[in-house]
């Protein structure tokens, strides 16, 4: 079970609810139903993930965990493998990929120290797997003792290893862990871009639409393969939108981007909302056809993988950033 505490998630819920007792009673129906049910199962899971026809691969765990091969480096985002998160929250499905099937793994990266994106339970099971850790800046306050080499990335700094770099991106969240340290935990929340043998990718961890961040980022870093970006929760919108992309604002920020690929991820894994399991991939797939954009969409159920980059072969140039809040 997760070593972390319940007391933080609540009062984190606590707070998103305060907006009315209507929304509270519903997320409280919403948020019950799985304390009684078990995770859905994932079949035929993937025992052995990585890709010999790939330079760039992607297997989705679940809700903004995501192994990512590239070339012959593996990177884990946000790893949450335990069954709850805070001890509280279930999982509607199952992990995407059992933990031993999981490789050895040259970097994992903790966007954030929300429960649901920080699991040390999960870091725990991974154990010997991981090489390093990267976290937040400021986020070594809560780092624990472990034997792998562990290290807070602060906005725009890069660690380079193996050839490979990964740089810290700006991003629209907050990175508090127990809403008590909300005050001075005020930096620890972040993307993420990784850069190996020409190739790039980012990662956008948990975000609000941030124009700005998203075209500086687009600046630095103008060859993007692919971009992983949040598209839920969704409801209550007024409430959401402050640090959460709804499906529409993850595909601006593909054009902004510039990235030729998006996987979607953040969804239809946790309860965390007034959202219906599959509202946020109908609306997705509903803007991405109005916006022109289905050809750059690849959408994965928990537990695919999918190649983005097939080894011999690569797009020839980036799409293009225009395009603007519709």
């Amino acid at each position: 079970m997760d070593r972390d505490a319940a007391i933080p998630l609540l009062l984190s819920a606590l707070t998103a609810l305060s907006a009315s007792g209507c929304t509270a009673s519903r997320f409280a129906g919403r948020g019950m139903a799985p304390l009684f049910s078990t995770p859905r199962e994932v079949p035929n899971k993937i025992a052995s993930p990585i890709r010999s026809d790939a330079r760039v691969a992607v297997l989705w765990v679940g809700h903004a965990t995501v192994l990512l091969q590239m070339d012959d480096k593996v990177f884990l985002t946000d790893p949450v493998f335990t069954g709850t998160v805070g001890e509280l929250s279930r999982r509607l499905v199952e992990p995407g990929i059992d933990v031993d099937a999981v490789p050895a793994v040259d970097a994992v990266v903790i966007s954030h120290l929300h429960f649901d994106h920080y699991s040390m339970g999960s870091i725990d099971a991974l154990g010997p797997k991981i090489r390093r850790l990267v976290l937040p800046g400021g986020g070594l306050v809560y780092a624990a003792d472990w034997s792998f080499d562990v290290r807070e990335l602060p906005r725009w700094s890069t660690w380079s290893f193996d050839g490979a770099k990964i740089t810290a991106v700006p991003v629209r969240h907050v990175g508090w862990r127990y809403g008590i340290d909300r005050g001075w935990m005020d930096t620890s929340f972040t993307g993420y871009v990784f850069e190996y043998h020409g190739l790039t990718v980012y990662f956008g961890g948990d975000t609000g639409y941030e124009p700005s961040f998203f075209r500086e980022t687009a600046r630095r870093f103008p060859s993007i393969d692919l971009a992983l970006l949040p598209i839920a929760p969704l409801e209550p919108r007024d409430f959401m939108e402050r640090n959460h992309e709804d499906p529409r604002e993850a595909l601006l920020a593909l054009r902004d981007l510039g990235a030729r690929r998006m996987v979607p991820i953040h969804f239809d894994t946790f309860v965390n909302s007034l959202d219906e399991v599959g509202d946020a991939p109908r609306a997705l797939d509903r803007a991405a056809k109005e916006m022109h954009l289905e050809d750059r969409v690849e959408r994965l159920a928990i537990g695919e993988q999918r190649v983005i980059v097939p080894r011999g072969a690569r797009d020839a140039a980036p799409p293009s950033r225009a395009g603007r809040r519709e």
